[in-house]
């Protein structure tokens, strides 16, 4: 979406008596009408939504008084691009000993040590969280790198687990079963309520992944 384009390719889905979901073509549209709706209910240029929720593809507003007024609204908006990334920025360093990193390397058809340069060279943003407080979906590595979840997932995953599902790298903030493939660990806590932010990573957050001895 431009700057100068109205939300026409945009649809907007009731959910439920309270909530709309708002489907967008494709994860940099989602960032930018989350990053205008947070903008405009800053504001108070947006009705009262109890919670804005954004996904890969869609944007969830809940807790709205009166939706299809709200969904009238939102198919005229004028949706901004998103800005120069002007976010915070957070290092995590990490040792690339995940027992899928070999997998991993072979579907890239490179070696284990390309592997590792490969993603640690790359520049991350969250893009949403999700599945676990703490999660953050990160964007950053070349479509061509994407690769499918284990066929079979794992009934347990240890915390601080670096993994890979599709084109999204992510940081396990918890233990719990999980699918993706693992090529490393950190000992970086992401999830922490006693912490202000208790969420290490949220959404627009940079990231870069630091290489540790293994």
């Amino acid at each position: 979406m431009s700057a100068t384009a109205p939300a026409r390719d945009l649809r907007v889905l009731p959910v439920g008596d309270r909530a709309l979901l708002v489907e967008l073509p494709g994860g940099r549209e989602a960032e930018a009408l989350h990053a205008e709706l947070l903008r405009r209910r800053a504001a108070g240029l947006l009705p009262p939504v109890w919670e804005i929720v954004p996904a890969a593809r869609t944007v969830l507003l809940d807790g709205v008084d009166h939706p299809r007024a709200l969904a009238r609204e939102l198919a005229g908006w004028v949706i901004p691009d998103l800005d120069p990334p002007t976010e915070r920025s957070v290092e995590i360093p990490v040792r690339y000993d995940g027992p899928d990193l070999p997998d991993v390397a072979a579907l890239w058809d490179v070696s284990v040590e390309a592997a590792v340069r490969i993603h640690a060279s790359a520049r991350f943003r969250v893009a949403f969280c999700g599945f676990a407080p703490g999660f953050g979906y990160l964007t950053g590595l070349p479509q061509r790198y994407a690769v499918p979840r284990r066929a079979t997932p794992r009934t347990t995953v240890p915390a601080g687990s670096l993994a890979l599902a599709g084109a999204y790298s992510g940081v396990y903030p918890r233990s719990s079963p999980g699918g993706w493939q693992l090529i490393g660990s950190t000992d970086a806590v992401l999830w922490d309520p006693a912490r202000e932010p208790a969420a290490l990573l949220s959404p627009g957050t940079r990231v870069r992944f630091v290489p540790e001895a293994r």
